[in-house]
């Protein structure tokens, strides 16, 4: 029997259109905006100046603080602009704008290195290559990758979970890195396991996803010790840290703790791969593999394209937007986030670009709610989320928090499961927030 993890869960339709198409590399644009904050934390500080003449690879902005990220130039050119730009959510962020001139790379990244996987490097030495390279979480939560291999003190890890499961309907970046590049993730794992001290691994991977099951399987078995390929049933949102946990190594995180707290440290698969290309071929997080896909889409596929190339390349590669096309989501429809802007740039995060056409975008009139608890059952966190709509509505955060909002993944089951077609959701993001920042305000 596939594993799984126990509480909630839905099944929506997969619509994987693009699983089939291998990985085509987008042609380097002629301008890049590439924003100081690309990762949770605080905001990256420029080291350029307007005027300088960068390198791809090349560091522009030193991470901000512990949890913070440096940022790289994607491109070589010459910087144009440090000022505020317009994102993907119509927000005001700072960015450096970089005009495309050539493309020549910093000396010490060595592309053409060969697959190594004998791992010399110290934990330590590994932990500062990853710092030093600007890795955050490529699944999309973006936190920076040398603070989730640093525990704090008294707490030890015992297993690396990798996630390859890729639940979201829509996206299959990862899903075509793990039969692309498949070698290098077990390099990447391996290197992983090094740095956080343990000597397993387990990969989850969803069982719709038998070919890089497979692969990944001869791989590890061939060349490694230690590695597990875990198949997993079909049920989103199996990617969740605590519900991958739970899935893989059947152990239950807390409410309110952290992986470690069970001794079980999450990386993405991309992640892994970016950890390999930091390490063994110096090379900084500039580009990475994202998915333009849609049901009206011309030729949905996945692009290998620099970090601040505008979003409309990658959908002019696609075959330029559809005329019936309603909405344009960052992500896949279950957590992704609807774009206003599509010149803003791709960024480390940006896991696929989706393209809902009008038929799938018209939302129906809510109604009552009709008290069947669908949404209860479904929540993979054990939350009541009608009710925590209802408070959302009146403000009750300090009743919000008692009901432990803050526990919230924020992946849509409630929504997607309710027959009265209540935004539960939207509702919970809202007082989420609140709720965060008045917890925030208590502790200052």
């Amino acid at each position: 029997m596939l594993k799984t993890f126990r509480i909630g869960g839905v099944h929506p339709p997969e619509n994987k259109l693009s699983a089939g198409e291998k990985i085509q590399v987008l042609p380097v644009p002629e301008q890049v905006i590439i924003p100081l904050s690309q990762h949770i934390g605080a905001p990256a500080t420029p080291v350029v100046q307007k005027g300088d003449q960068v390198k791809a690879g090349q560091l522009i902005a030193q991470a901000g603080g512990f949890v913070s990220a440096n940022i790289h130039s994607s491109v070589s050119g010459t910087v144009v602009a440090i000022d505020n730009v317009t994102d993907a959510a119509g927000l005001s962020k700072p960015a450096i704008t970089i005009k495309v001139e050539g493309d020549e790379w910093m000396p010490e990244i060595d592309r053409s290195a060969k697959i190594e996987h004998n791992i010399t490097l110290s934990k330590e030495e590994i932990v500062k290559a990853i710092a030093a390279a600007g890795i955050v979480g490529m699944g999309g939560a973006t936190f920076p990758t040398q603070v989730k291999l640093t525990p704090p003190p008294g707490s030890k890890a015992e297993v690396l979970i990798i996630n390859g499961v890729e639940c979201e309907p829509y996206l299959t970046a990862d899903h075509r890195i793990m039969l692309e590049r498949a070698e290098e993730i077990i390099v990447g794992v391996r290197i992983l396991m090094k740095a956080i001290g343990v000597d397993r691994a387990v990969i989850g991977i969803e069982n719709n996803k038998p070919d890089a099951i497979r692969r990944l399987q001869k791989i590890a078995t061939k060349e490694t010790l230690g590695i597990e390929i875990c198949p997993l049933k079909l049920k989103y949102p199996q990617g969740g840290e605590k519900q991958l946990i739970q899935a893989t190594i059947n152990r239950a995180v807390p409410s309110g703790a952290l992986p470690i707290a069970v001794g079980a440290v999450v990386q993405n698969v991309g992640t892994a791969l970016a950890v390999y290309e930091a390490v063994i071929k110096r090379k900084p997080l500039i580009e990475r593999v994202v998915t333009v896909t849609g049901k009206s889409v011309k030729h949905p596929g996945n692009y290998l394209c620099r970090i601040g190339t505008p979003i409309s390349k990658l959908i002019e590669a696609a075959g330029g937007m559809p005329e019936d096309t309603a909405k344009v989501i960052g992500g896949g429809p279950m957590m992704g986030r609807t774009m206003v802007n599509i010149d803003s740039p791709i960024l480390k995060g940006t896991s696929g670009v989706l393209l809902i056409n009008e038929q799938e975008a018209v939302r129906r009139p809510m109604r009552n709610c009709i008290r069947c608890s669908k949404c209860v059952s479904v929540c993979p966190m054990g939350l009541e989320p009608y009710l925590l709509m209802k408070l959302s509505q009146f403000n009750l955060l300090e009743r919000m928090e008692e009901e432990k909002v803050m526990d919230c993944i924020e992946c849509g089951s409630c929504s997607f499961t309710c027959p009265s077609d209540r935004p539960l959701l939207d509702y919970i993001r809202l007082g989420k927030g609140r709720t965060g920042a008045m917890i925030r305000n208590r502790k200052k």
